[in-house]
């Protein structure tokens, strides 16, 4: 079976989520994923993102989530209610089914940190998590061979 990447983006900040969905693509492209093996579903926003990637991860579709949003810190405590649990949601994710969930949520102070790392002044974290998730899926790879 080949891989099967899922993308799950969020709609908030969709400006610099879009940016972040482009360079994962770019990057899953470069390493020879058509648009076949590579699906994305956008959500409202960050917090939603934890429960699909659950749902994908036990659906048996896919070999990686790579999970993309944009947190950004504003004159609320709104930041403090998305940010931690939907970094703890994703992680509990991995744990409990074993599967590459690749947190590539920005949690920033300001709009500016964003842009900045959606691919302006310090590359593209989008980009940064499809490369995460490949090599995740090799080291997976790995120690399957070493286990037979």
């Amino acid at each position: 079976m080949q891989d099967k990447i899922l993308i799950i983006a969020s709609r908030f900040n969709d400006m610099i989520v879009s940016s972040l969905v482009n360079g994962a693509k770019h990057t899953l492209q470069a390493a020879g994923y058509d648009e076949s093996r590579v699906n994305t579903l956008w959500v409202p926003g960050a917090f939603e993102i934890p429960a699909l990637a659950a749902k994908a991860a036990r659906s048996g579709t896919y070999s990686a989530i790579i999970c993309l949003g944009a947190v950004i810190r504003g004159e609320t405590p709104h930041f403090e209610y998305v940010a931690g649990p939907c970094a703890s949601g994703l992680m509990n994710v991995g744990i409990e089914t074993g599967l590459p969930i690749i947190f590539g949520v920005l949690t920033t102070d300001t709009i500016e940190q964003a842009l900045n790392r959606s691919g302006l002044k310090y590359g593209n974290k989008g980009a940064e998590a499809a490369s995460t998730a490949l090599s995740m899926l090799e080291a997976a790879a790995t120690l399957e061979a070493w286990s037979k």
